[in-house]
This record gives structure tokens, C-alpha cells and sequence, in this order.
């Protein structure tokens, strides 16, 4: 139980429902669906959408998704993938004649938004209530307007530059970032849902919405078609699991990251990190360490399903036998491994369990603050950047090409104990994903932390070269991982943000929410 007289969120504690989410105002549609009827996937769908108009910088229906959730009277586990490829036209060879890497802001880093397709899938498949009544919420906040929260303000103004052209008239007010409690309105992107909601998907990927995005898109230089988009299709996938301690850690495939976190993880495990300070420079050091090395092997080898290498083999146990012996508990790695192709810290993501203990782990997200800062002419849809996801190094199996998905940072998480649902959960932050999930996994396991105490405490992560610090971490901390070895920063915005819903063994939910983020768990 956490200490009343510091600052803190407690758990919500709820019977027939709950959803944690980044925005108050998504969790609180997301509500209102299940009492209306609807199941879990219903409600997370329309909290998902709910925040693209919410959280603009963050994510929206330009973007992609990835889906990890629990049918209600199973422990079984499925996976959709709503990632988009990259157009038919795109070429590694031309891109590499202009540079080494895709710029983020480059119409070459658009990638097919995939959301929308598997919103729609999801919807048809798992949902009670149809897209209709699922959108209602999403088109009625777009046309009238949200007001802005102050941790999308803190956003606004440090990524709002990256806009270009339209895409400035859509989400500025006279060329500046929206205040906190400016409302934001989007009825370019309400029209858009209305049309969604009658149709369906091919109210997206065809007809005058498909038309939008491809011209604004080829008009960029984009080799975009409207044959690339009626061809977007999601895919369920079978989640990869590791264990660690006694839960088992479910993650997407590749094209996502979720290999990492349970690589991580494996090297972890031959520690001893219940002996630790879970705040101290011990702990920080060796997950520190052990992100280095399992982000070395990400950067090796998650791709496109269809191109990944060896991922038994990154996750074999000798794999993390053979990592773990290369960490001195007392002296930081060199500086040479490589590094990321790109970094970003924003994404959206929603966790909702109904009555009938239907589990949804669901994160979306347009990679990059603001996405690529490109934005359809008529509709406003803001197209993200995940093709920067890629690499242009030739023969690698992360290579860009036409029809590839690109590695994908997002992953939502879901955990099973004892061979039953415990827990889905989700950790935001771009890059730092696969940390956060282990960092969460840890804190709650070695530490015995409740997950909103889990959720709540410092971080720290290691990249680039260097690593940075929240200013939760002491400076005696802070001067210790010096010593080691490594190079020390103080973050100058927060490290990602994270909701959890945890099944208790008394039959009670129990909620979590970031406070890193405006968002809140609510439940009834």
C-alpha cells in the first residue's frame, strides 16, 4: 500500500469493468460502451479512435495498431497485426542513391495506415455493438471539439514544427500549438469515421478518402496507389511467450519489438535483482547492460514476418547465456553497439477487461511525434513515419522494399500466471518499449510492487550511447552509474507512460495509469 502522505495515484479497484488509458476522456467513452452493452473489444476500439483526436501528436487513423486480447472464458491469447506495408513502389536502392537513412519527414517514410483495417476486423469478429455505435463517441468529440490536456500541450509545443504544409492548417491555430484548454477540433477526420461507420473499410482505403491521402501523397513525390491501399490487410498472428519468475510474457511477433522484451528479460533472469535497490544503481545498471545487448540483437534481426532471421535463436536460452556473461555487475559496456535506425516517444495505448473478463491489450500510434508532419489536403489525415522504421543497409533482413513492414517499436503486452490471465498492460515511449516491459515485469515480480507503485517509479534507459536518467533517480544514484562507466543524462521529457488492468484472485479488477501521461483508469 503506497504512503498517503506523499504524492500518488491508488489503484482503481472495480468489479464489472475497467480501462486504463493515456486521455480521460477516452477511458470514460470506453465506459460508457461496456455499460451500454458493449464488450471489451467495443470499448477499446472507440477509446483507441477517441484518442487520435484526443492525443493528435500521438497517434490517429493515419497510423497503424497492434492488437494482443483474450476472448472472455479463456485464458487463450490472440493477436492481430493492423501494421501497413510499405507502397509497391518504394525502392532501397533509389532511397539510398538520396542518403543513408529515410529522413522522418520524408514522404518515403509513409507507410500504409493499417489501423482502420483492423479496428474494422476487430470489430466484426470480436465485437456485440458494430462499427456504428462504436465510432459514435470519436466523430461526435472530432466535429465539436476536445479540450486540450496538459500533457498533449507540453507536446504540441515541442513537436509542432515538424508540421508541413496542410498539415499545419489542420492542427495549429494561426501557426501555433494549441494551448492547454484550446479546443481542438477535427471535423475533416469526423466526416472521414462518418463514412467508416457506413461502409466500413473501404470507406478508407476506396473511393474519395483513399483518393485524398494518395493524391496529397504523390503531389509529395510519394509513389503511393489507390491499388496499394484497397490492398492493406491486417493479420492475426500467435503471440511468442518467455517466462520470467512465475508470469509468462506474451508479445506480438515481428515486425514488432516484443522478441526484445523477452530476450531482455532472459538475460535478467540470471541475476539476482530481488537482492537490489529496485531504484538503486545496482538495478539500473544491469538492465541497463542487458538493454544494450538484446537491442543489439533487435536491430539484427526483427523485420517483416517474411524477412525476420533466426528468431528462435535470439530466443533461445544460450542466446541469453552467452549476453548475460558479457555483463561486469561493476563496469558499463563500450560504446560501440549500434544503435536504433530511428527514436520517438509517443504512441497511445488502451487496456480494457469487461465483465465477462474479456481481455484487451491494444497500443496505436503514428511512430514519431506528429507522425511524418504530413497531413492529407482535404480530410486531414496526418500520415505517419513508420517506413523510417527501416533500414537501408543492403541485405538486411529490416531492408526496405516494396510491400515490407518495417520493425515496429509498438507492442502491446498481456500476461498469463499459472496458466490464466493476469494481466494486460502496455508500456509507451517509442524505442523504450521492450525496456518498459521488462522494467514493469520486474518491478512487480522481483520487487513485489502493485502495478500502479510499478507504473509509477523512476526510469531510466540506455541508448545511444548514453543513459538517461528521470529526475526520480537520486543524484547519489545517478553519480554511482557514473563510476561505472556509463554516460549520464537527466531526461528532459518523461520516459514513455504505461496502464495495466490486473484480474485479482478475489475477482476484483484492478486498474493502472501512468500519471507520465493525462490519462486515468475508471471503472464500474
Amino acid at each position: 500500500m503506497r504512503d498517503f502522505q506523499f504524492p500518488g495515484r491508488s489503484p482503481v479497484i472495480a468489479e464489472n469493468g475497467v480501462c486504463a488509458t493515456s486521455h480521460p476522456l477516452a477511458a470514460k467513452v470506453a465506459l460508457d460502451i461496456l455499460q451500454a452493452g458493449g464488450n471489451a473489444m467495443d470499448a477499446a476500439i472507440a477509446g483507441a479512435v477517441l484518442l487520435g483526436v484526443c492525443e493528435p501528436q500521438s497517434t490517429g487513423i493515419g497510423g497503424d495498431a497492434f492488437c494482443l486480447f483474450s476472448p472472455a472464458g479463456t485464458d487463450q491469447v490472440l493477436a492481430l497485426n493492423a501494421s501497413g506495408r510499405a507502397p509497391a513502389g518504394l525502392s532501397s536502392e533509389a532511397l539510398r542513391a538520396e542518403g543513408d537513412r529515410i529522413d522522418e519527414g520524408s514522404v518515403h517514410a509513409v507507410t500504409l495506415p493499417g489501423a482502420v483495417d483492423g479496428f474494422c476486423r476487430l470489430a466484426e469478429d470480436w465485437g456485440r455493438l458494430g462499427l456504428k455505435s462504436v465510432l459514435d463517441p470519436a466523430i461526435r468529440y472530432a466535429e465539436l471539439g476536445v479540450p486540450v490536456a496538459p500533457r498533449v500541450a507540453f507536446d504540441h509545443a515541442r513537436a509542432h514544427g515538424v508540421l508541413q504544409g496542410r498539415a499545419r492548417d489542420h492542427f495549429l491555430s494561426g501557426g501555433q500549438p494549441l494551448a492547454v484548454g484550446r479546443k481542438f477540433r477535427a471535423p475533416g477526420q469526423a466526416e472521414v469515421l462518418r463514412v467508416i461507420a457506413r461502409k466500413g473499410r473501404s470507406g478508407f482505403y476506396e473511393g474519395p478518402v483513399a483518393e485524398d491521402m494518395v493524391d496529397s501523397l504523390r503531389a509529395l513525390g510519394g509513389t503511393h496507389t489507390l491499388d496499394d491501399f484497397a490492398a492493406v490487410e491486417s493479420t492475426y498472428t500467435d503471440p511468442i511467450s518467455g517466462g520470467y519468475g512465475g508470469l509468462e510474457l506474451l508479445e506480438h511477433p515481428p515486425n514488432g519489438q516484443g522478441a526484445t522484451a523477452i530476450l531482455l528479460l532472459n538475460i535478467l533472469s540470471r541475476f539476482d535483482l530481488a537482492a537490489l535497490d529496485p531504484f538503486g544503481a545496482d538495478r539500473a545498471h544491469l538492465e541497463a547492460e542487458a538493454t544494450k545487448l538484446a537491442y543489439d540483437a533487435r536491430n539484427r534481426f526483427v523485420a517483416d514476418p517474411d524477412a525476420t532471421a533466426r528468431l528462435d535463436h535470439m530466443l533461445a536460452p544460450e542466446t541469453a547465456d552467452r549476453l548475460a556473461a558479457l555483463i561486469d555487475p561493476a563496469r558499463a559496456l563500450p560504446q560501440a553497439l549500434p544503435g536504433a535506425e530511428a527514436v520517438h516517444r509517443d504512441t497511445v495505448y488502451i487496456t480494457v477487461v469487461d465483465r465477462d473478463r474479456m481481455a484487451v491489450s491494444l497500443i496505436y500510434s503514428i511512430f514519431h511525434s506528429f507522425g511524418s508532419g504530413l497531413a492529407s489536403d482535404r480530410f486531414g489525415i496526418l500520415f505517419q513515419n513508420r517506413g523510417a522504421g527501416f533500414t537501408l543497409a543492403p541485405g538486411h533482413p529490416n531492408e526496405a522494399g516494396p510491400g515490407k513492414r518495417p520493425m515496429h517499436t509498438i507492442i502491446p503486452g498481456m500476461l498469463r500466471r499459472d496458466g490464466r490471465i493476469d494481466m494486460p498492460f502496455g508500456v509507451m515511449g517509442g524505442q523504450y518499449q521492450s525496456c518498459g516491459h521488462a522494467r514493469l515485469l520486474t518491478n512487480i515480480e522481483d520487487f513485489g510492487l502493485d502495478p500502479q507503485t510499478a507504473l509509477d517509479g523512476p526510469r531510466c534507459f540506455a541508448e545511444a550511447g548514453v543513459l538517461t536518467l528521470e529526475r526520480g533517480y537520486a543524484d547519489s544514484v545517478a553519480q554511482a552509474l557514473a563510476d561505472k562507466g556509463h554516460r549520464i543524462a537527466r531526461a528532459d521529457t518523461p520516459i514513455g507512460g504505461g496502464q495495466a488492468i490486473r484480474l485479482r484472485d478475489d475477482g476484483m479488477l484492478e486498474g493502472a495509469s501512468d500519471p507520465r501521461k493525462d490519462g486515468i483508469a475508471l471503472g464500474y
